[in-house]
């Protein structure tokens, strides 16, 4: 898999050209004026890393942002932006130096962290990690983020899901080569 740049509109993949995703990568990396939006035209699945932040017009996206951009748990929400809100198109978006790769690795940081600063008993906040860190745990963002599309496009079929990539150094939006 690739990670490609858009430097310039026509970086942005045919398949994306005048959709709400090639939207997305015009307007935060290309710095498009905003257009005017009285509904979202997408639904951003992405992390909850404080290092990302999106460049895009009000009312243009409905966004959840949860550890490593991992929708599995949050399907009716996901079905809600599409059934209600009538969203045409996903743009799932994985980024570098993901918290969520290799979780079982800050074990000790979790469970110290909530005994310290949230007041947890350390058996009751050691529990807690070992029965939802499997859950939430990525082996690989780009992986990780591809398979997540395939997924949800068997899932939604009529439905654009792409599978995007942040560089957190940049703070610029990748497409991805699933090949």
């Amino acid at each position: 898999m690739n990670i490609i740049p858009v430097q310039v509109e026509s970086d942005i993949f045919p398949t994306y050209q005048a959709t709400p995703v090639g939207r997305l990568l015009e307007y935060h990396n290309l710095k498009k004026p905003h257009d005017k939006y009285s509904a979202p035209e997408i639904l951003i699945g992405m992390c909850m890393d404080h290092r990302k932040s999106l460049i895009i017009p009000p009312n243009f996206a409905y966004i959840i942002r949860t550890g490593g951009g991992n929708l599995r748990y949050n399907e009716f929400k996901v079905s809600y932006a599409i059934g209600v809100g009538n969203v045409g198109a996903i743009a799932l978006i994985a980024h570098n130096n993901c918290g969520m790769v290799n979780l079982m690795s800050r074990k000790s940081d979790f469970v110290n962290g909530l005994v310290t600063k949230a007041g947890w008993d350390y058996a009751q906040a050691e529990e807690h990690f070992l029965n939802f860190a499997p859950m939430f745990e990525i082996d690989n963002e780009l992986t990780f983020v591809v398979s997540e599309a395939k997924r949800l496009r068997w899932r939604y079929p009529k439905i654009q899901v792409a599978p995007l990539y942040y560089k957190v150094e940049d703070n610029l939006l990748y497409q991805i080569e699933e090949g």
